[in-house]
């Protein structure tokens, strides 16, 4: 076995060794039990509450749920907004950066409003300190709270028995931030301080180029941006949020340093979101149900990631004919400090999760490498999907798993003892086909159109692929680019923002819908017909189900883009 695929080993196995501390603890954040925490913590809790007027014991129904969390989230749009079209007037900018202009401001502000965190601009070149801190830094937390809250809101749906309510919002929203997001943060960003990440207030620094001949009359010196870079890295992580502080992102030294860096962020991209599996074995009594939900995320992640290492680390092909060595695989677009078959782990990691950092150019990677990164955002982020999102997201493929076991067996489907019937399934198909139809909708206008053409930098198949990434990524709310589209138009700026709002809310809105219907039924016992949801028959069912639709929904476009851009690779088809 090569080193590089122990190495992947041993990641998997740290990850699946943190899932079930870490979800009993988060089982019990949402439970009202953090004894060890609360002391610390609870104060700083009740405060906020009283400060803003909530009752955290008063619950809400789903449709005041869903009314506070997008009146929440379109609060913190605009705010934002403000801070970006203001930014040149405002303090903590010792670059004297003027205002984003407004589509571009537009952009962001929803991008990190739905936890997608895409990027059209660099950071250190456009974005203020204070832009960067109170406004992508604080959406970095509470986008991802909000995604937590309403998993929780749905595993409690599944739970309580003619409940005519799913919890409050306000409270999920606080203590996720509070007694997860923030004390994981915390921990993190002291971590990656200690390698090297930078953690300041500084101007950026004017230093002398090492080589002389580099400098020329309109660039004597190199500057070197500076800033409060280790807090943003940690929240946007473990968030999986994704936003780079700086437009290299995770490849830049002073953001990802040294091997232990590159760990530290490639764990925190699926920590939280392995985790929430066995929160909700915990929070629903049954822990085989969650780690049936863990196994099924895992066997849809090892192939694709595993395709995508091969890919990266069997070299180019045209190189090859040339006669140049492949040994170090495909290091187009990849950092040397990390090589080729970390940057396919990562780029495997930060597409299966709405996550979106990069620490390579996947618009560098072999056409195989790129189809992987696609398919695995395109299954819709299951596996393992972004923090809350990933998990509500498979728990509607249940509902469609067992509703055609139901079928295959003549029983009316149940899940945890709650029957699915016509409204569930309504909802969880607006879940699972809204993503398709806005990513190619969005496609096949940019592709018609001469501004959406005009984007893209490669002609041919790869131009395409470029096209198809950039909506799968808004669609999915994942962030990620290829980095070879230029995505900062009135064009993309405007229809990407339409997507990522679709992509999040069309989501949000029929998860919560099919929570209060659960959460108003009586329980179904248990029956010798009853379909065992955790056995490894149903993880196989459910795997199909994904699969399937993800293959359905998607094939033909792959096969215009990364497919048949291999198959010219490889020589078989002549351009």
């Amino acid at each position: 076995m090569n080193r590089e695929y122990i190495a992947i080993a041993a990641y998997m196995l740290v990850i699946l060794a943190l899932a079930k501390p870490l979800g009993a603890y988060v089982a019990g954040v949402y439970e009202g039990q953090t004894p060890f925490l609360e002391r610390l913590l609870g104060p700083v809790e009740r405060l906020f509450y009283r400060l803003c007027g909530i009752d955290p014991k008063r619950e809400m129904g789903w449709k005041r749920y869903a009314v506070a969390v997008l009146l929440f989230n379109v609060a913190g749009f605009f705010l934002l907004y403000a801070l970006e079209r203001l930014q040149g007037r405002l303090p903590l900018n010792p670059q004297h950066f003027p205002s984003v202009p407004a589509d571009l401001a537009l952009n962001t502000a929803v991008s990190f409003m739905t936890n997608t965190n895409w990027q059209a601009y660099s950071g250190e070149n456009t974005l203020s300190y204070l832009t960067q801190m109170a406004g992508l830094g604080v959406q970095n937390f509470v986008s991802a709270a909000s995604g937590l809250a309403v998993m929780a809101a749905l595993i409690r749906s599944l739970v309580r028995r003619e409940s005519p309510t799913i919890g409050n919002f306000w409270a999920d929203l606080w203590r996720g931030t509070l007694y997860i997001l923030l004390p994981l943060s915390s921990i993190l960003a002291l971590a990656l301080i200690s390698q090297g990440v930078v953690q300041n207030f500084k101007p950026y620094v004017q230093a002398a180029w090492l080589d002389h001949s580099a400098a020329t009359a309109a660039v004597p010196t190199q500057i070197i941006p500076m800033g409060p870079a280790a807090s943003q890295i940690a929240i946007k992580q473990l968030g999986t949020n994704g936003g780079g502080f700086f437009g290299a992102n995770s490849a830049y030294p002073f953001e990802n340093p040294t091997p232990l860096s590159d760990f530290l962020e490639m764990l925190s991209i699926l920590l939280l979101p392995a985790a929430l599996c066995h929160a909700f074995g915990s929070m629903v009594k049954d822990t085989r149900q969650g780690w049936a939900l863990l196994a099924a995320m895992t066997l849809l992640f090892l192939p694709l990631m595993i395709l995508a290492v091969h890919s990266e680390t069997a070299g180019n092909p045209a190189l090859t004919r040339l006669g140049v060595s492949a040994a170090a695989g495909n290091m187009e677009g990849k950092e040397v400090r990390f090589g080729a078959a970390d940057s396919a782990l990562w780029a495997a990691a930060t597409t299966a999760t709405s996550n979106g950092s990069v620490n390579s150019s996947h618009d560098s990677f072999m056409p195989l490498g790129g189809l992987a990164t696609l398919f695995l955002m395109q299954l819709g982020e299951v596996a393992y999907g972004g923090v809350g999102c990933g998990l509500y997201g498979l728990l509607m493929f249940v509902f469609v798993a067992v509703f055609v076991a139901g079928l295959m067996i003549g029983r009316t489907p149940e899940y945890l003892g709650k029957k699915i019937q016509i409204f569930e399934m309504q909802m969880a198909t607006i879940v699972i086909l809204v993503m398709p139809l806005i990513v190619l909708l969005s496609t096949a206008v940019a592709v018609v159109t001469a501004a959406g053409r005009a984007g893209a930098f490669n002609p041919g198949p790869h131009g395409f692929s470029e096209i198809l990434y950039a909506f799968t990524s808004q669609g999915n709310n994942n962030g990620s680019a290829f980095g070879g589209i230029n995505a900062d138009t009135t064009f993309y700026n405007v229809l990407g923002s339409l997507c990522m709002l679709l992509g999040r809310f069309w989501m949000k809105i029929p998860v919560l819908a099919a929570a209060g219907s659960l959460a108003r039924k009586k329980a179904s016992p248990p029956s010798a017909g009853t379909l065992p949801t955790y056995t490894p028959l149903f993880v196989l069912l459910l795997v199909g189900v994904v699969v399937i639709v993800g293959a359905l929904s998607f094939a033909p476009v792959l096969a215009l883009g990364p497919i048949a851009e291999h198959v010219m690779a490889s020589g078989s088809l002549v351009r």
